[in-house]
């Protein structure tokens, strides 16, 4: 018996309440940090990186709505000072300074306050970078507590006074991780760390370099001098880099340098391989290169009786990490932009890797993007339903409530943007300017397609959710509503009795017979359907061949989480072992945008109608690191945070697994064999929960029976247990 993942989020809800001026007492000093307008910085720096993708030299932005950030910001803070004191302010742009409604002249860098009650505002504008202000003194500092708005509302009146108006619209100040007041947001730059090329072959002026596996960073030349053309072709196969008039990624420079003296290139990119040609005239000692990372931990951690599979674990969490930059993005060579789809799988196994919550709101936040909302997100239909869905999932997982409350408000106006499109049957369809994308297999995408009214629907209950937490109370009734009728309507709409399951979609009143895994498979772990429908959906669709199969690790993560969820880890693994482990017989160093089995040489690179059009390295191919986590070591929040938690560990064939799953509060580690189970936890209240053919044992907790074998035992931070067992083979559900 498995969570039911809605009754979860129904126990989850609790109220906000929402202030406009906060008032710090003088006693309690935060770490100072630099601020702006929430979002502002996240959309400023999303569009510094996503623009910096090139193809064979040329440049290539996004193809879609890019914002801007504010150009003209107010800071403020109510104060209570108990004696004066003196704050330095650090500012990015141009400023003036407000104490008590006072302007102060010039441009002030200290100011010391005397005691009592105060106001400070600053109105801060910069049309290059984020208005951003650092402020540190004995007790106060600037943090998300300050209040912020883009419109000061301060008109004039008749009388020649100053005036607020009442519909001023204050929001909480966002932040990232900037500490000290030279370390300017505008300046951000992610780790580097030299790395040495593994092999080198040379032929005249021709020099083919390997570092080993795919990377990501700056090709560094040493000791390079001399005069004239200097081409680098970049490959993350070695056929790549040495398709000179087809790579997907090149450099040619003009170098005049007539003393040695070592070169870094300005553009990052994506490799394995890079092929040098030089003219005779240039010479260099070596090549190196500097990759760039964003420092994580790796909180999660997995291993097994099974050593492929932790070599699949290995490679999973390092294309996981490579694609983890200032956002998350989908590939590090194509396309290096944010993809909200892309990015929702990413979440998910971030969670059970690093568990990096700055990393998730920065992507939320910049895939948002501004008011007012014109089109889908990324353009693409399903991409908005990932975007709220994700929203949610990072309650579920961080327990974060502030980051609810001040992404709501877009939530709203992005769902009423969708409501403002349903057909007249209350349902969505792609529209004008709308991609519906779901996958790359060939499939119709007109008219109704079940499987997006199944994320639709699930975006609805997440809004009746968030409306809850945000004290909206006023909504959540109405979306509830929505998603309760819709649900309904989804079912008896699409399911078919002769097909055993949902059909695929409805053109103009008329149901298609075509059955594809898409909606079906996204209905079990959404747990929309009876124990009869799901057994249905398992047999006609999920186990058989004859429905079209699916080829990207993007739908295969959802294909093998939705086996998981009905108890075929079994099953699950062996996909795992010949899926991935196909990539990694054929070299791969970090996982693939698509693997199809039965292409062969060459034919594996190709992509988008180019022979090196495919992503090698792709965020959506890194997915069993969360099937690992979530269903066989079994660890997931069953509330906010993981103040309460469940484990169900299932070995699915292997002798013995361990690792961990990080935790807000701390880490849960669990290893499992057949005859033994480990469980330490360094907070929150947990479940294990499995199954034992004899009565189990276990000295230091009691263990309930739940009968048909089952049997659960509470988990208490801090305490390490040792349960004796004896392991029940899984025969799925």
């Amino acid at each position: 018996m498995r969570n039911t993942t809605t009754t979860i989020y129904l126990n989850l809800c609790f109220c906000l309440a929402c202030c406009l001026w906060v008032v710090q007492p003088a006693n309690a000093q935060e770490q100072a940090t630099w601020i702006w307008y929430p979002g502002d910085y996240e959309i400023w720096l999303s569009n510094q990186m996503q623009n910096r993708r090139t193809e064979r030299g040329a440049f290539l932005p996004p193809f879609w709505r890019l914002y801007s950030h504010y150009a003209l910001v107010d800071f403020q803070k109510e104060y209570h000072l108990s004696s004066p004191e003196e704050i330095e302010i650090y500012v990015e742009g141009e400023y003036n300074v407000k104490i008590d409604s006072k302007l102060i002249h010039g441009r002030p860098t200290r100011l010391t306050l005397p005691a009592g009650d105060h106001n400070i505002n600053l109105k801060v504008f910069n049309q290059t970078h984020v208005p951003a202000i650092y402020i540190k003194g004995k007790t106060i500092s600037s943090d998300t507590s300050w209040q912020v708005t883009y419109e000061d509302k301060e008109w004039i009146d008749e009388s020649g006074k100053v005036s607020d108006k009442s519909s001023t619209v204050w929001v909480n100040a966002g932040s990232w991780d900037f500490d000290e007041p030279t370390d300017l947001p505008s300046a951000f730059q992610m780790e580097i760390q030299p790395i040495p090329a593994q092999t080198v072959a040379q032929n005249g002026q021709q020099w083919l370099i390997d570092f080993g596996k795919e990377t990501f960073g700056f090709v560094k030349f040493h000791h390079l001098q001399g005069k004239g053309k200097l081409s680098l072709y970049y490959g993350e196969s070695k056929e790549e880099a040495q398709a000179t008039e087809t790579c997907e990624t090149l450099d040619h420079l003009t170098i005049d340098q007539p003393d040695a003296a070592d070169y870094v290139l300005e553009g990052s990119r994506a490799f394995r391989y890079v092929q040098v040609q030089a003219d005779p005239g240039i010479q260099f000692d070596s090549v190196s290169m500097l990759y760039e990372y964003l420092p994580l931990d790796y909180r999660g951690q997995f291993r097994c009786s099974d050593e492929r599979i932790n070599q699949i674990w290995d490679i999973a969490a390092y294309t996981l990490h490579l694609n983890t930059r200032e956002f998350f993005i989908d590939g590090i060579k194509r396309d290096r932009w944010i993809w909200s789809g892309d990015a929702y799988q990413s979440y998910l196994m971030n969670y059970y890797l690093f568990f990096d919550n700055p990393s998730v709101k920065r992507t939320l936040l910049a895939l948002r993007g501004k008011n007012p909302v014109s089109s889908h997100i990324n353009t693409i239909l399903d991409y908005t339903f990932y975007w709220f869905i994700g929203i949610y999932d990072y309650y579920l997982y961080s327990g974060d409530k502030s980051f609810i409350q001040q992404i709501y408000p877009q939530m709203v106006s992005m769902m009423d943007f969708c409501l403002g499109r349903l057909n007249d049957n209350g349902m969505v369809e792609g529209l004008s300017g709308d991609w519906v994308f779901i996958d790359w297999a060939p499939m119709s995408k007109q008219g109704e397609v079940s499987f997006e009214q199944l994320l639709f629907c699930r975006s609805l209950e997440t809004m009746a959710l968030c409306a809850d937490l945000a004290g909206d109370s006023e909504n959540v009734s109405r979306y509830q509503s929505m998603a309760s009728s819709l649900k309904t309507k989804i079912l008896n709409t699409f399911w078919s009795d002769e097909k055993q399951a949902l059909l695929h979609n409805r053109v103009e009143g008329k149901l298609s017979d075509d059955v594809t895994r898409y909606a079906n498979m996204f209905a079990i772990f959404f747990e929309y359907l009876d124990d009869e429908k799901e057994q249905a959906i398992k047999e006609h669709v999920l186990l058989n061949d004859s429905v079209q199969k699916i080829t990207t690790p993007y739908m295969r993560f959802y294909e093998l989480e939705a086996l998981c969820a009905m108890g075929e880890q079994e099953l699950v693994l062996q996909e795992i072992r010949d899926y991935w482990g196909g990539m990694l017989q054929l070299g791969a160093t970090s996982f693939w945008e698509k693997y199809d089995p039965t292409e062969e040489g060459a034919e594996h690179y190709a992509m988008y109608g180019r022979p090196f059009g495919k992503s090698l390295c792709h965020a959506w191919g890194a997915s069993p690191i969360y099937l690992f986590g979530k269903y066989y070591m079994g660890v997931h929040p069953l509330s906010a945070g993981y103040e309460e938690y469940s484990v169900e560990p299932v070995l699915g064939g292997l002798d013995w697994m361990e690792g961990a799953v990080p935790t807000p509060q701390g880490d849960i580690f669990v290893y499992c064999s057949g005859k033994e189970i480990k469980i330490k936890a360094e907070a929150g209240k947990g479940t294990l929960r499995f199954q034992s053919r004899s009565k189990p044992s276990c000295a230091s907790a009691s263990i309930q029976s739940k009968g048909d074998n089952t049997y659960e035992m509470t988990i208490a931070p801090g305490q390490e247990y040792v349960v004796k067992y004896q392991q029940v083979k899984s025969r799925g559900r």
